[in-house]
């Protein structure tokens, strides 16, 4: 996993800052750009930029429900450095941190720090009741040392490049419009558990994927995918393999609880307990039940002779 540390009193006091705030769910391409001001910000003052990211989301404090998350914390961190080159700080967002005022938090940055720029956006707020908007901060500012630096919005397709409407475009299945957004397919990671092994003994086994909270997902149905696992960075993993993804609540045998499943294409590796990432590619068709599992498994013959065909032919994904 990328380098990065826990909290902004860790920060070194001893280096010129200029520092970008946000959750950044997704690092799609609005919060790109407000990297790139950030690293432009950064040379222009002779500073070291920084991203001060939080976990858990504000939100699961603040409201009590997080919404969907669109990226692994992990995988959040490790992209994040890998467009700023400097340094990561993961703040944990508690009851504590939530009372913290603007004024607070950027004496917390500053203090005997050498804060040299803030970079945000026209939507961009932090501090108790999101009270450090631009026009708070830029009135602050006019009285420090440290400069606030406005880094645009990003719009795509007539709407502003955002989480929320990222989220929106993936429940709705729209995942090549996502895409677009994040620069990227957009890709899941989760845990492998054990489930009841029915894959395995219809002949096609898969690895059940636990996410320990909210995540976005798109419609139930069966996806042509790619699988990565193993190793210490979810970037760089050790192992990847051709998938097919299914999703949904396994109608056929009158199941209940929505489930991810991932078939490996020409694998078997024991993988329980790994951390894997599922990329999804393309949708092969929707989720329904079949009235015998003989009916089941030939249908999911089709998926697997589908989703080669797909991948094969696949640059992008």
């Amino acid at each position: 996993m990328s380098d990065y540390v826990r909290g902004i009193d860790q920060l070194p006091k001893d280096t010129r800052l200029a520092v970008t705030v946000g959750v950044f769910d997704g690092v799609h391409r609005g919060h790109q750009q407000v990297f790139r001001v950030l690293e432009e910000t950064a040379r222009r003052l002779g500073a070291m930029p920084v991203v001060v990211t939080f976990d858990p989301h504000p939100d699961a404090v603040v409201t009590g429900r997080a919404p969907d998350m669109l990226m692994d914390r992990r995988e959040r961190i490790e992209r994040i450095s890998r467009f700023v080159g400097g340094l990561v700080v993961l703040q944990t967002f508690d009851e504590v941190f939530r009372r913290t005022t603007a004024e607070e938090f950027v004496e917390r940055l500053g203090g005997d720090r050498n804060l040299a720029a803030l970079v945000m956006t026209r939507v961009s707020a932090f501090g108790r009741d999101r009270g450090g908007t631009v026009p708070v901060l830029r009135e602050m500012s006019a009285s420090t040392e440290w400069e606030l630096v406005e880094a645009p919005t990003l719009d795509s397709g007539g709407a502003r490049v955002s989480s929320a409407r990222t989220r929106e475009l993936v429940s709705e299945g729209q995942l090549r419009t996502a895409a677009g957004l994040l620069s990227r397919p957009f890709a899941l990671v989760g845990s492998v558990v054990h489930g009841e092994q029915r894959g395995r003994e219809l002949g096609f086994p898969t690895a059940n994927l636990d996410f320990g909270q909210p995540v976005a997902l798109p419609p139930d149905g069966i996806y042509a995918a790619r699988a990565s696992w193993g190793g210490p960075a979810v970037l760089e993993p050790l192992e990847t393999a051709d998938a097919v993804i299914s999703l949904g609540t396994q109608p056929t045998f009158g199941g209940r609880v929505r489930l991810m499943e991932v078939h490996l294409l020409d694998r078997d590796d024991d993988v329980y307990g790994q951390r894997m990432r599922v990329q999804f590619c393309t949708w092969i068709r929707g989720q329904r039940r079949y009235d015998s599992a003989d009916e089941l498994v030939t249908q999911m013959g089709d998926d697997v002779k589908r989703a080669r065909a797909i991948l094969d032919d696949c640059e992008t994904c």
